[in-house]
């Protein structure tokens, strides 16, 4: 079990499911630049993370839900947790609801982040969450997510692995990728990777061959 002083931001599980180094750059070296996707997804949780709550059809939603998990270490805020009476009164079934600006992926990220909300009300309430919904503002639908032990095994080891990179407090490096395009970091990510001339390029990278033709053929 984790001490209150040792826990990390659950919104990290997202961010090192994306890229390690992004995590990182956040979570160890406290750099965020924003972009436009992260300017409207603020916006768009405004209002949602207000705390309080609402009451309809017998289901209770409580907003800006605080959450922790002191056996994976992390803590946060849900937007939505649902509690509604699952056929008798005597027992109520537990649903965090995330909101997202975008449309769905098919990538895991959001999956992941819902999950880990999901493993955080296990703990604090001692029932089962067997679902939980991520509610796209694109769509102005919500889409059903199911707990399977493969999420939660992945969800686990994220937060094992955020740990892990938190002790050691080393950034990884950069590695190019498609992914590099939309994230806001790219810019103090990549300008910090790439700014040096080839030579010093190649040697780091550890090709020293490679690194001599470079200054060969320089002009």
């Amino acid at each position: 079990m984790y001490a209150d002083d040792e826990l990390l931001p659950l919104s990290g599980l997202q961010h090192i499911a994306y890229c390690e180094r992004q995590w990182a750059l956040i979570h160890l070296e406290q750099i965020w630049d924003e972009s436009y996707d992260t300017v409207r997804g603020s916006l768009f949780h405004e209002r949602v993370h207000l705390e309080g709550y609402s009451a309809a059809k017998g289901v209770r939603s409580e907003r800006g839900y605080r959450l922790v998990s002191r056996s994976l270490g992390i803590a946060g805020i849900a937007d939505v947790v649902e509690f509604a009476a699952d056929g008798d009164a005597a027992k109520v079934a537990v649903r965090p609801v995330e909101y997202k600006v975008g449309k769905p992926k098919i990538e895991e990220w959001d999956r992941i982040q819902v999950c880990a909300q999901a493993l955080c009300l296990e703990e604090m309430f001692g029932c089962a969450v067997g679902q939980g919904d991520l509610f796209y503002g694109a769509t102005r639908r919500r889409e059903r997510v199911v707990l399977d032990d493969a999420l939660r095994e992945r969800v686990a080891g994220l937060a094992l692995r955020m740990h892990k990179l938190f002790e050691c407090g080393e950034t990884p490096r950069a590695v190019r990728g498609p992914k590099c395009r939309r994230c806001s970091l790219a810019d103090s990510c990549l300008l910090e990777a790439f700014d040096h001339d080839a030579v010093a390029y190649w040697k780091e990278a550890g090709f020293e061959k490679a690194s001599q033709h470079a200054l060969c053929d320089e002009p």
